[in-house]
C-alpha cells in the first residue's frame, strides 16, 4: 500500500462519514469533551477507539510500548494532566493486550535496542513475580500473565501520581481502570483493579497536596 493510498482512503472515510453523521465534523471543530482517557499500547493491532466503538471525540488517547505509566515519562505524565485537568475525563483506562510484543521482549534476553531502557520498569516487575510467574505450566502462559501484571501495576503507578491524588483530594470524579484485550478474539477482560478514590491507596503512596 502506498502513502497516497492513505490519504485516497482519508478522503473516502471523511465523505462517508460527512455523509452518515453531518454534524459530526462541525462539532468536533469547536470543542472535544471526552470523559475518558485510554493508555494503551502503541501496538497497531490494538485501536483504541474501534475496539470500544467510540468515535472520534468520545476517548482521549495516549500509547506507547507496553501501555507504561512512569513517573518520569513526562509525555505520559503531560496527558494525564491535561485530561484530568483541562478535559476533565471521569474515567482512565490502563489497556495492555495478551501477546504484547514489549512485555515479551522484557521478560527475555534479547537485545532490543535503546527499547531496553524504556522496557527496564517491565522487567522489575517481571522480577519480582517471578514466582508467580515460574509456577505457571509454559512460556506462553508466564506471558499472558505478567502482560495481566503489568496493566495492575501500571494501574497503581497512576494512582499513585499526584496528578490522579490531587483530583480525588478536590473531590473530582475520577476512577481508574486495568483493562486488557486479546487480540485473539477482540474481546476485553476487566482485571478489577480499579481506584475510586484515596482510601483506596496505601497510606505510603498518600501525598500531601
Amino acid at each position: 500500500m502506498t502513502i497516497q493510498k492513505l490519504l485516497d482512503n482519508n478522503q473516502a472515510w471523511a465523505k462517508k462519514v460527512a455523509q452518515e453523521q453531518p454534524e459530526l465534523f462541525a462539532t468536533l471543530s469547536k470543542q472535544q469533551a471526552p470523559k475518558y482517557l485510554w493508555i494503551g499500547c502503541s501496538d497497531s493491532r490494538v485501536p483504541a477507539n474501534e475496539i470500544v466503538d467510540m468515535l472520534p471525540g468520545e476517548l482521549f488517547v495516549h500509547r506507547n510500548v507496553a501501555n507504561l505509566v512512569k513517573h518520569v515519562d513526562f509525555n505520559c505524565q503531560s496527558v494525564i494532566q491535561f485530561a484530568v485537568d483541562v478535559l476533565k475525563v471521569e474515567h482512565i483506562i490502563v489497556c495492555g493486550h495478551y501477546g504484547c510484543g514489549g512485555v515479551k521482549v522484557a521478560m527475555e534476553n534479547t537485545n532490543a535496542g535503546i527499547s531496553d531502557y524504556w522496557l527496564r520498569s517491565v522487567k522489575d516487575i517481571a522480577l519480582r513475580h517471578r514466582v508467580e510467574l515460574q509456577d505457571l505450566p509454559n512460556q506462553e502462559a508466564r506471558l499472558s500473565r505478567m502482560c495481566e501484571i503489568n496493566v495492575t501495576e501500571q494501574v497503581a503507578n497512576l494512582a499513585h501520581s499526584k496528578i490522579v491524588q490531587t483530583a480525588w483530594q478536590k473531590n473530582q470524579p475520577l476512577e481508574i481502570h486495568g483493562w486488557i484485550y486479546g487480540i485473539h478474539d477482540g474481546v476485553i477482560k476487566n482485571l478489577h483493579v480499579s481506584h475510586k478514590g484515596l482510601s483506596d491507596l496505601d497510606d505510603i503512596y498518600q501525598v500531601e497536596i
